[in-house]
This record gives structure tokens, sequence and C-alpha cells, in this order.
């Protein structure tokens, strides 16, 4: 056990205690990891009325609420994980985003899955940054640590995401469809092809840091066709020959695009992210 910091959990009313034993947030350090919010009114604990437009609302109100109880604010938010029931939603789910995060938007994973908790339409989980660290660090040692995020020109953009933000010591950088950057469309080819691109274009993003791909400490993969891993891994070791990190790998229903692989990953930020001015 840690001699330095504690893991504080924590629950408000203002939000659902969820289906199953979770607590809503937990922080440990410099991060807050949320529970993945269903569209539950904190109330009645139960779905709101509506479609996917209503159920994204509710799950985000309820990410602000938990967010807010722990005395921070919804630009506080590093990461975010949106897991759709129906690919086609997405749409519908950006225009109610775009509220939410109107001066700064945080990495992001879009994806479609088989079935959700409650026969939900959409469930949003969230990674805070916890610039004042849990007991008993002292909160002016830290309060003032600064969220990056960056965007180069040799990665895909998005208007949803930010390519990659630093916070303390870990950059998240957002999942990586198989586009080119020059011309914004899918690249040709299988899904050899697919994950070729989707590495090339988060080794731009940590070269743009002045980072290497070394420095990466988790990569998640998420494949339309789970018999697609052992191509995949041939591209995989081409990008990381002298070791390998720690790696997710799951098959999902649908991704953005129709593309066949999405990857994310969690690089190393040794140098930690700089105290405000």
């Amino acid at each position: 056990m840690s001699d330095y910091n504690a893991v504080l959990a924590r629950n408000t009313e203002n939000a659902p205690k969820g289906v199953g034993p979770y607590s809503q947030t937990v922080a440990f350090s410099h991060y807050n990891n949320l529970a993945a919010q269903l569209p539950l009114d904190p109330t009645s604990g139960k779905l709101v009325a509506g479609g996917v437009k209503e159920q994204a609302i509710q799950c985000f109100k309820n990410i602000k609420a938990i967010v807010e109880s722990i005395d921070h604010v919804m630009d506080d938010i590093v990461r975010i994980t949106i897991f759709v029931k129906n690919i086609s939603d997405i749409d519908a789910v950006d225009a109610v985003y775009k509220t939410f995060f109107t001066s700064y938007v945080p990495a992001r994973t879009t994806v479609a899955v088989a079935a959700l908790p409650m026969d939900a339409l959409v469930q949003v989980e969230a990674v805070v940054a916890h610039g004042d660290g849990t007991p008993p660090q002292h909160p002016e040692d830290a309060r003032n640590i600064v969220i990056e995020a960056n965007n180069t020109e040799k990665a895909p953009k998005s208007p949803y995401s930010a390519q990659i933000v630093a916070f303390s010591h870990y950059s998240h950088i957002s999942a990586q469809l198989p586009i080119d950057p020059t011309s914004g469309k899918m690249v040709a080819g299988g899904v050899k092809d697919q994950a070729g691109q989707c590495f090339k274009n988060i080794k731009a993003i940590v070269e743009s840091i002045d980072h290497v791909m070394d420095d990466t400490v988790k990569i998640n993969i998420f494949l339309k066709d789970i018999a697609d891993s052992d191509a995949v891994d041939e591209v995989y070791v081409t990008f990381f020959p002298s070791g390998v990190p720690a790696r997710r790998t799951v098959g999902v229903s649908a991704l953005p695009k129709d593309a066949l692989v999405q990857i994310e990953a969690v690089v190393a930020n040794a140098e930690g992210t700089p105290p405000k001015a």
C-alpha cells in the first residue's frame, strides 16, 4: 500500500448510484476515474424517456454532476469514451457532446457495442484531471498542474476531440481511425493497411510532442472482426520492435466510418505538465 497517496472513492446524490456495486468516482494521485454513466435519472433510477439524444444528454448531465461534486469542471476531463448501441447514432451524440465541451475537447474514443445495461442506447465514461491530488498530498503542491491539449497536421483532426491531452505524467491519445491526414479519407486496402495507418497516426502524434513510440504504456485495439487479431499483430510489432506496451484487444459490433480497426494509446509523460504561470 502506498504511504503517500490514498484511494478516494466518492458519490453524490445528484447522479445515479448505478447498476451494481461501484463508486461514481475514484481518485488516486492526479486522476479521477468515473464509472461509466448510463442515461439514468438520478431521482427515479430509471432510463430517461426519448431517443439517443435525450439519453446522451442525461449521460453527460450525470458526468457533470459527479465532476462538480468533487469541485471540478467539465474542462478538467482528459478522456471520454462513448459506447453506442447503433453506430449511426454518433452524429446525434456529437450534437449533444459539443454543448458540454464548448471551449475544449478532451481525447476521445467512440465504439459501437452489441448491448448496454438496461438496454440503453448510449453509455459514457470519463477520466478527470485531479490537479489537487489525493491526501495526504498537500493540495498546493499540485493544484496548478495544467492540462495540455495538442494537435498536429501530420495526423487526422476532429472537432470533437484533441489528438492528445497531457496531464501530469500521462498523455492520452484519441482513438485513431485508419484515415490519411492529407486526404481525410480512409486508406485503401484491408485490415493490415488500416492498422498500419492507425499506428502511423499515433506515431505522428507521439513525435509531435517530442516523444517516441517506446514511451507508450498502453494500447487499446478495437476490431470489427476479432479474427483479424493476427494480421494486426504483424503490423503491431513493426512499430514496437524493442518492447511492447500493455495492451487490450476487443471485438466491437461497428466502428466509425465502417473502419475495420481503431487504436487508442496512453503515453508516458515523464517530464510532467507544468504549473500555471
